[in-house]
């Protein structure tokens, strides 16, 4: 198994987010990937980096105009001082738009482009942000391209997160949708790719991406989202639409839920992704279930992990592993390790 990350991805520093109506200090912190890359390395598993490809390809997953929004944002950020304003250290939204979100923002200023494309105060935009969501989107664009290639695995070291991002939207630390961008990437070639999100959270932007596809198959196993972040999807209803009408699975956990629930969980997902029939697999792989985790209301241990694996492995597809949460960073090493002890034995 070969593994991509660039150092630029630790360039993204973000200082603040809200959590419960407090500015907090942030839990998406560069020494999250430091410690997962200190697992590879006592692995032996080499970690490459990712080539520097621009963002064209990243408009297989988002709109032109989110992507411009994100690439200049903090640049005209500082700007707003040429009006008499003092602008925060990072960008963030102070409105939401009123009524349907459709298109481009129909304003050119830079508050209320963020109101349009920043869903929440967890997405704070700084100086080298940019870079290392591109960085880190290439890091999944190289495990797609190593699968494609006949890698029967590859890991997307990506941090920043992805899964919460929609086609024009960041939110949850997510700015660029890394998982969906390497399902696209693999649907070069598969004619049909399944996506197993087992991060604590739903992936809800992943679902919004794919949702009236029936060549993507999505899934996610996450906390009930009646009491939990993304709160306004992640239900069982949610089946998709149009054409992809059944090609999207949410599996819901009751908050508290340990390894024997997850694991039926697991079990209806296997089935799933077996009637579809795909041809490779994304696995959007978060740590954030660990019952220790500082936002988790999941009971998980690392034999969870051990078993996500274990259930990867044991569906036999080429396999695109993409990072996404865990914050806390004295137990990523230990869970990815048990991760890659279930997927090679």
């Amino acid at each position: 198994m070969r593994a991509f990350f660039s150092d630029d991805q630790l360039l993204h520093d973000p200082q603040q987010y809200m959590r419960v109506g407090r500015i907090c200090k942030p839990a998406d912190l560069p020494a999250r990937a430091e410690a997962l890359m200190g697992t590879l390395a006592t692995r032996g598993i080499a970690i490459g980096i990712p080539s520097d490809v621009g963002r064209a390809a990243l408009e297989r997953v988002h709109s032109t105009d989110y992507l411009d929004y994100l690439e200049t944002a903090y640049a005209r950020w500082q700007q707003i001082r040429s009006f008499g304003l003092e602008p925060g250290i990072e960008v963030l939204p102070n409105m939401s738009p009123h009524g349907s979100r459709q298109g481009p923002c129909p304003s050119p200023a830079v508050l209320a482009q963020t109101g349009w494309y920043v869903g929440d105060l967890s997405c704070p935009i700084g100086p080298n942000t940019w870079r290392s969501v591109l960085r880190s989107a290439h890091a999944a664009l190289a495990a797609a391209r190593t699968v494609l290639d006949g890698d029967r695995i590859a890991y997307a070291l990506c941090r920043p997160s992805g899964h919460h991002a929609q086609s024009a939207r960041a939110a949850g630390f997510c700015y660029v949708n890394n998982s969906a961008l390497a399902a696209a990437t693999l649907r070069e070639t598969h004619a049909r790719v399944a996506v197993l999100d087992i991060d604590a959270h739903h992936g809800d932007g992943t679902q919004q991406i794919f949702y009236d596809r029936d060549d993507v198959l999505t899934i996610s196993t996450h906390a009930d989202p009646a009491g939990y972040y993304p709160w306004y999807t992640g239900y069982a209803h949610e089946c998709g639409a149009g054409a992809g009408e059944d090609c999207n699975l949410n599996l819901p956990l009751p908050h508290g839920s340990g390894n024997a629930a997850f694991s039926q969980a697991l079990d209806r997902a296997v089935e799933a992704i077996e009637r579809f029939r795909p041809e490779a697999l994304v696995l959007p792989l978060g740590f954030d279930t660990y019952r220790d985790d500082p936002i988790s209301v999941l009971g998980f241990d690392l034999e969870a992990f051990r078993l996500a694996g274990a259930r990867v492995r044991a569906l036999g597809l080429p396999t695109v592993v993409v990072q996404e949460g865990g914050y806390m960073v004295d137990i990523l090493g230990p869970a990815l390790d048990a991760f890659l002890e279930g997927l090679q034995p």
